[in-house]
């Protein structure tokens, strides 16, 4: 590159004569002249932070203002060969190019050519005049504000004594008079640079950007004179609320291409995609059966979504969230944006889904319930469901036991238990049997009602001689009725003895009951009144002795007396 200096100014090492430079800068004026309306081939020879320089084949490089190159995002290369035009030079003594050819009407001809062919031309703009700007395009022109390409008064200003670009919009050669348009050709240079842009993005770029706007369902970046739509969705892989929450505008940010659009002129741009998935390690992070600890994120009908951490979210199904009570909506249990501790109960890589369990986190009830209700155990809790053969009545969460129909009441009969019992109705029962493999528990209301038994084991004691009547009779034991609705069991016989020992004993007392009767007739005597008893049968009223009154179990047990 050379160096900043006027190249027409002779200098103390030049060894050429004042001849030779006047005759070099006649030549390179002339050339000027001649060439500023023809393209020319430039290669780039330097690239500072604001400028490009460029060979023409002058002994002066041109330049270029590098901003445009940034702005449409285009890398600009030492080698790389454009086509320029010359417009002038600057003080620095490098000719100043344009990339697009224009031309400098000469005089009138020259004005209505470039009118009828619609040629964009250069001019200086001279002045701000009421309603736009005075431009010297060869001859005064005028250029309305709304023309101009800017928006407002100081922006105009700043165009005085800048060349610029521009088209004749009309042109009256009689009256002379002339105006131009700006705007016009600024905007077909930027539809030229965004179809450029357009044509050099490609799906699964990575590339910088700018946060022009946000609005509720995203944010438009701008990649270098075209803007890209960066959707609240594609933002973070977590949930994101709004826009606002993640970006600002004029920030810079990284963006990866997600989808060109040729046609509608359309880029999509994500932002999550850049950052590593969180389900990559999902499997060593979370475990079948670890408690974990997150915010209900969202509730819909057929559970409650869970979020662990940004981009990863956990389900708990209506099911899970309760042991005993039966849950229709889930926000009966847990609300949006409420902290919940659950258990892991199953991840699925494949689907991207981890099934979470409230209940479980809560401890199973069950696990404690052989403990806490043993049979004999009274209880009193609401009736939960009624059914054609049963009520249900609730223990505690997650424990139910079951009253059949015919363990509701000891004086009547019962058809059905809805005609004695009803839902959310608290009732005392005890417990009769506990299966914890099943999860049932059955209970009885009768027991717990006094009844004539209750009296009967209250005003007796163990010892007592009671009279009763034999009704069944069965091996070793009978059932003997002491009274209406009052029942015992009675050891009937003794253990059984061998048949050579039990024959020997009936032969003795067949023996000694015979001698008796004998006496008894030859001496006149009585009859002996202690000879064996009856053995016992269906039907007796005998004498029993009480040796064991239960009143929790309702039960008496007896001997013969």
């Amino acid at each position: 590159m050379s160096n900043p200096r006027n190249p027409d100014q002779p200098t103390p090492e030049s060894n050429e004569s004042f001849e030779d430079i006047l005759k070099q800068f006649e030549q390179t004026h002339s050339r000027k002249a001649a060439d500023g309306n023809k393209q020319l081939e430039g290669t780039v020879v330097a690239v500072s932070a604001e400028s490009v320089f460029l060979d023409i084949g002058y002994k002066t490089e041109g330049i270029l203002p590098f901003a445009p190159f940034r702005d449409a995002g285009e890398v600009v290369n030492v080698g790389d060969k454009f086509p320029v035009s010359v417009k002038g030079r600057n003080p620095e003594g490098y000719y100043e190019l344009s990339r697009l050819k224009v031309e400098l009407p000469k005089d009138w001809s020259a004005l209505e050519q470039a009118f009828a062919d619609k040629t964009t031309i250069l001019g200086t703009v001279t002045a701000v005049i009421k309603g736009g700007l005075s431009v010297d395009v060869g001859v005064r022109a005028f250029m309305p504000s709304s023309r101009s390409g800017e928006r407002d008064a100081a922006a105009m200003e700043k165009l005085v004594g800048e060349q610029i670009r521009c088209r004749i919009i009309k042109l009256d050669v009689t009256d002379e008079d002339v105006v131009v348009d700006r705007r016009v050709v600024t905007e077909e240079d930027e539809r030229a640079g965004k179809e450029r842009r357009y044509a050099e993005i490609e799906e699964g770029a990575t590339l910088s950007g700018t946060v022009r706007s946000l609005a509720d369902y995203g944010a438009f970046i701008d990649l270098g004179g075209v803007d890209a739509l960066l959707h609240v969705s594609d933002m973070a892989w977590g949930r994101v609320n709004k826009p606002a929450d993640v970006l600002t505008v004029g920030q810079q940010v990284e963006v990866k291409v997600l989808k060109v659009d040729p046609e509608k002129r359309r880029i999509s741009v994500g932002l999550k995609q850049l950052q590593k998935h969180p389900w990559d390690v999902v499997a060593e992070k979370y475990k079948v059966g670890e408690r974990v600890q997150g915010t209900v994120s969202r509730v819909v009908e057929f559970g409650a979504f869970v979020e662990l951490e940004p981009g990863i979210e956990g389900l708990i199904h209506l099911s899970e969230m309760s042991w005993g009570k039966r849950i229709k909506k889930a926000e009966e249990v847990i609300k949006p944006g409420e902290t919940v501790e659950a258990v892991i109960l199953g991840v699925s890589l494949g689907e991207r889904r981890i099934s979470l369990g409230l209940k479980q986190a809560l401890g199973d009830p069950w696990a404690q319930a052989a403990q806490k209700f043993p049979p004999g155990t009274v209880i009193e809790g609401p009736v939960t469901s009624i059914m054609k053969f049963g009520a249900f009545v609730q223990l505690t969460e997650g424990v139910e036991g079951m009253v059949h129909v015919s363990e509701i009441s000891a004086e009547k009969r019962i058809e059905h238990p809805q005609a004695v019992l009803k839902v959310g109705q608290v009732v005392r029962a005890q417990v009769l049997e506990l299966d914890i493999e099943k999860r049932q528990l059955r209970l009885s209301m009768k027991q717990l009602v006094p009844t004539g038994l209750d009296e009967y084991i209250v005003e007796h004691k163990v010892g007592d001689i009671v009279t009763g009547r034999l009704i069944e009779e069965s091996g070793e034991r009978a059932r003997v009725e002491l009274g209406e609705g009052i029942q015992a069991t009675c050891r009937v016989k003794e253990t059984a003895t061998a048949p050579d020992e039990q024959k020997r004993e009936t032969e003795k007392l067949d023996m000694s009951s015979l001698g008796a009767m004998l006496n008894a007739r030859w001496k006149g005597g009585p009859v002996n009144s202690a000879a064996k008893p009856e053995a016992p049968r269906a039907g007796q009223i005998r004498s029993f002795r009480i040796v064991k009154l239960d009143a929790a179990a309702k039960k008496i047990e007896l001997e013969l007396a």
